[in-house]
C-alpha cells in the first residue's frame, strides 16, 4: 500500500515519464534477447487504447451538446466570440500548411497493413461528409462515426438552448461525469503507454523516438508561431496599435502559470487577476475568460491537425486544397468541444481523422502517441489557449475604446482601481454617470449619452470640486 501511494503522489507527467522508460527498456530487451512471451505488457497498450475507443464517442457528443445548450455570447461578448473562433481556425489552418510544408510520418505500435484509399479530390470528400451527417445518431455513436456525431451533437445542443434550465444541467452534468470518467482512464496512461511504447521499440526499434521528437518540434514551431506572429496580426488589425506590450504581458503573467498547470481552467483566477490589472471591464471579463477556457482552443486545434496530417502522411493519402480547408474548419469546430483534462485535445483526432475515412483502431493509437509526447505538447497548448484568453479579451475591450475615441495603453496596467472609480462616480449625484467610461482617472462620454466637449466635462468637474455656497 506505502508503493501505491507514492506512486499515486508523484504527477501524472512523472508517471508517464516513468511508463515510458520502463517501455523503452523492456522493448530493447526483448529486441535483443528475442523475448516474445511477455504478452501481458502488449495487453496493457491494447486495453489503454480500447477504453479511449469506448469513451472517446460519447465524449465528444455529450461536450459538444453541454457547451452550445449553455453557452452565453449575446451582448458585447459578440466581438470576443468572433476573436475566439476566428484565431482557433487560424491556428488549424497554420498547422495544416506547416503539416503540408514539413511532412511527417507518424510511428505506431500496430501499423496498419493496407494502405488507405485517397479521397478523389473534394466531391468525394463533400459526398462522404454529407453522407455522415445525415446518419442516425445511434448508429454514429456505435460505430464511431464523429461526423455524424459532431452534428447531432450542434443541432441538439442548439434546440436545447430553448429547454429549460434544469434540462440543460442534466447534459452538463452529464458531460461532466463522462470527463470524470476520461480523467480516470487518463490517470491509467503511464501504464497504457508502458505497453504502447514496449511493443513500438521491440517492433520498430529506439528510432521511433526520433519521428516523436520531430512531431513535438512541428507542433511547438506552430504554437510558437500563432503566439507571436498570427495573434499579434489580429490584435494590431482590432486596436491598430503595436500589439506586442499586450501579447507578451499576456504570454508572461498567463502563458507561463498555465504551461505549468496544464489546465485553461485552473488557470482562470489568473487570468481574471491580469484582466483587473488591465483595467478592463469587469462586466466583459468575468464572462469571457471563463467562456475562453472552454471555447477558445487555438492550441487544440493545432494539436488535432498535426496529428491528423501526420496520419494522413503515413497512410499516403493525397489531401488537396479544398480538403485542407474543410479539415481547418472541421479541427477549429472540434477544438472548441475539447475536454477540459490533460491531453483533451487528442481524444478529437479520430474526428478529424474520419474525414479521411481513417479508421477507429488507426486513430486511437495516433492519440496514444499523443499521450506520449504531452508531456511537452499539452503543456505548450494551454500555455498558448490561456494566453489567448487574455488577450482576446482586452482587444475587444480595446477595440470598443478606439471606436469611441478613447486612449488606451495596451499590456499597462490601469492606473486606479476601475471598480473603485466607478463605484465613486454611482454614488455621486450625476445622472449621467451610469453612461461614462473610465480611462486614466478621468470621465469621458458613451456614445449613448448627450454628447460634451473635452472643455466641459473639465468645467463640470470642477462645479463639482467646489463647495456649495450656502
Amino acid at each position: 500500500m506505502e508503493i501505491v501511494r507514492k506512486w499515486n503522489s508523484l504527477g501524472l507527467i512523472w508517471r508517464i515519464l516513468i511508463g515510458m522508460i520502463i517501455g523503452a527498456v523492456l522493448g530493447v530487451l526483448s529486441q535483443q534477447f528475442g523475448w516474445n512471451d511477455i504478452m501481458v505488457i502488449d495487453l496493457l497498450g491494447t486495453l489503454f487504447v480500447a477504453a479511449l475507443k469506448a469513451v472517446a464517442p460519447i465524449l465528444v457528443f455529450f461536450l459538444v451538446t453541454s457547451a452550445l445548450a449553455n453557452a452565453k455570447t449575446a451582448g458585447s461578448m459578440k466581438t470576443v466570440v468572433i476573436l475566439y473562433v476566428v484565431s482557433t481556425f487560424l491556428a488549424a489552418f497554420v498547422a495544416v500548411l506547416a503539416s503540408f510544408i514539413f511532412p511527417l510520418d507518424i510511428k505506431l505500435a500496430s501499423p496498419p497493413k493496407d494502405v488507405a484509399s485517397s479521397p478523389e479530390g473534394i466531391d468525394a470528400v463533400l459526398v462522404a461528409l454529407v453522407t455522415n451527417i445525415f446518419s442516425n445518431p445511434i448508429d454514429a455513436l456505435m460505430n464511431a462515426n464523429y461526423i455524424g456525431i459532431l452534428a447531432w451533437a450542434i443541432v441538439l445542443g442548439i434546440a436545447l438552448r430553448a429547454a429549460k434550465q434544469t434540462t440543460k444541467t442534466v447534459f452538463e452534468n452529464v458531460a461532466q461525469a463522462i470527463t470524470k470518467i476520461v480523467r480516470w482512464i487518463i490517470n491509467l496512461a503511464p501504464f497504457g503507454i508502458l505497453g504502447l511504447v514496449y511493443t513500438a521499440v521491440s517492433t520498430s526499434g529506439i528510432e521511433i523516438f526520433t519521428t516523436y521528437g520531430s512531431i513535438i518540434l512541428l507542433l511547438v514551431g506552430c504554437m510558437l508561431f500563432i503566439a507571436l506572429v498570427v495573434n499579434p496580426i489580429i490584435v494590431f488589425i482590432c486596436i491598430r496599435k503595436n500589439p506586442y506590450p499586450l501579447v507578451l504581458r499576456c504570454l508572461k503573467d498567463s502563458g507561463i502559470t498555465a504551461f505549468f498547470t496544464r489546465s485553461s481552467a485552473a488557470n482562470i483566477p489568473v487570468n481574471m487577476k491580469l484582466c483587473q490589472d488591465l483595467g478592463l471591464n469587469k462586466d466583459n471579463y468575468s464572462v469571457s475568460i471563463p467562456l475562453g477556457a472552454t471555447i477558445n482552443m487555438a492550441g487544440a486545434a493545432v494539436t488535432i491537425s498535426v496529428m491528423t496530417m501526420a496520419t494522413v502522411h503515413l497512410l499516403n493519402i493525397q489531401v488537396d486544397f479544398p480538403t485542407a480547408l474543410i479539415l481547418s474548419v472541421l479541427a477549429a469546430v472540434g477544438a472548441c468541444g475539447a475536454s477540459g483534462v490533460a491531453g483533451g485535445s487528442l481524444l478529437l483526432i479520430p474526428l478529424a481523422c474520419s474525414l479521411f475515412g481513417i479508421g477507429q483502431d488507426i486513430a486511437m493509437q495516433v492519440v496514444a502517441v499523443g499521450l506520449i509526447i504531452g508531456v511537452i505538447q499539452d503543456s505548450c497548448e494551454t500555455a498558448l489557449n490561456s494566453s489567448s484568453d487574455a488577450i482576446f479579451t482586452a482587444t475587444a475591450e480595446y477595440m470598443s475604446r478606439r471606436k469611441r475615441g478613447i486612449e488606451f495603453y495596451p499590456g499597462k496596467n490601469a492606473p486606479l482601481p476601475v471598480e473603485d472609480i466607478e463605484a465613486d462616480l454611482l454614488s455621486s449625484q450625476d445622472t449621467k454617470a451610469e453612461h461614462t467610461w473610465i480611462e486614466k482617472g478621468k470621465r469621458v462620454e458613451d456614445e449613448d449619452a448627450p454628447q460634451m466637449k473635452p472643455e466641459q466635462v473639465a468645467e463640470e468637474q470642477e462645479k463639482e470640486e467646489q463647495p456649495k455656497e450656502q
